[in-house]
């Protein structure tokens, strides 16, 4: 599997989802820990609930390559 076999959609919203944990994680004072939880939690339910996952084959094979191809691929997220 490749990330074009991803809608490119589902690819931008696992990469914004890395983008956000990976702010949340980083050391910094607790300014906006509140934002970035809430955009965590809506992208998650966005990567839960989206459509592709009706039709993938194995459904937690494909979830953990989504995210393996992603932060291997270090694709860039859409502004």
């Amino acid at each position: 599997m490749d990330v074009t076999d991803f809608p490119d959609d589902l690819v931008q919203t696992q990469a914004a989802w890395n983008t956000t944990y990976d702010a949340l994680a980083a050391p910094r004072p607790h300014d906006n820990t509140t934002s970035l939880r809430r955009r965590l939690l809506l992208l998650s339910a966005q990567l839960w609930w989206h459509p592709y996952w009706t039709t993938a084959p194995s459904l937690p094979a494909a979830r953990s390559e989504l995210r393996r191809l992603v932060r291997a691929h270090g694709v860039a997220r859409a502004a």
